[in-house]
């Protein structure tokens, strides 16, 4: 087979290819007007400075189960502090992270619990990471589209009051629809799979030797896993919006913001 190595060779070239393409898409935003030509820029230059810095960070943790915790850890604060610059007014992490955490918590527990993911930071770590990742980004798409959906359709939401509906249950006839759609992506990427995607489980397994049944299975486990985390990453999202937990951004807020991947 073979060597992973010749996949992307890590040379100049891979270094000045990606430059390429990131200046290509700052131009794309700036000229269509997308309004995100400087977050790319920032998107790029973070990514790569944050990519080093854990790259060296997690060979000195993997092998202490301690550490690799607190690795953990700081992933759901970064991931909460991301969600909340995305959907929310203010910095305040509980509610933000609070889909995350039940999306993310019980699973990974239920793993470990398994014997499927064990206590080692080699395993826990990336598996954490797919996993909260997943869950910021459902966490974030639900929650932006239903506080967008109750502040223009406010007076929708007053009439359902006025028909003898519960705050809750007004605010949720006209968020949940939409926010719903935030599971969309998860759903797409699990259809499509081995079709038009071979994501990086798959790939990654085979180009270490494992077989094809063997990539097969744990990508499907992968994917299974975590259209289960969106699902109630979501529904708890879409909740906090219709119980008035989540506060929506101010105008101008929340495009640019976030601290996260």
């Amino acid at each position: 087979m073979e060597n992973a190595s010749t996949l992307l060779p890590v040379t100049p070239a891979l270094g000045v290819v990606a430059v390429v393409l990131l200046t290509a898409a700052t131009a794309v935003a700036a000229l269509a007007r997308l309004g995100h030509g400087r977050a790319v820029v920032l998107s790029g230059v973070r990514a790569t400075a944050q990519l080093l810095a854990v790259s060296f960070v997690i060979t000195h943790v993997v092998d202490r189960l301690g550490f690799a915790a607190l690795f953990v850890v700081m992933m759901y604060t970064v991931a909460a502090l991301t969600a909340a610059g995305r959907v929310t007014a203010t910095r305040r992490l509980f509610w933000p992270a609070v889909p995350i955490v039940a999306a993310t918590g019980p699973t990974l527990v239920l793993l470990w619990a398994s014997g499927l993911v064990p206590a080692k930071g080699i395993v826990l770590i990336p598996i954490a990471g797919i996993l909260i990742g997943g869950a910021m980004t459902a966490t974030v798409l639900a929650g932006r589209r239903a506080l967008e959906e109750l502040t223009q359709r406010h007076g929708e939401v007053e009439a359902a009051l006025t028909l003898g509906f519960t705050d809750r249950d007004a605010a949720m006839e006209i968020c949940r629809p939409a926010a719903s759609g935030a599971l969309i992506p998860a759903l797409d990427q699990t259809r499509t799979v081995g079709l038009v995607t071979l994501p990086g489980a798959f790939v990654g397994m085979l180009l270490g030797g494992a077989t094809p049944l063997q990539a097969g299975a744990v990508q499907l486990f992968v994917l299974v896993a975590l259209l289960q985390v969106q699902a109630v990453a979501v529904a708890v999202t879409i909740e906090l919006a219709a119980r008035g937990r989540l506060v929506r951004a101010a105008s101008g807020q929340g495009d640019g913001g976030g601290s996260g991947t």
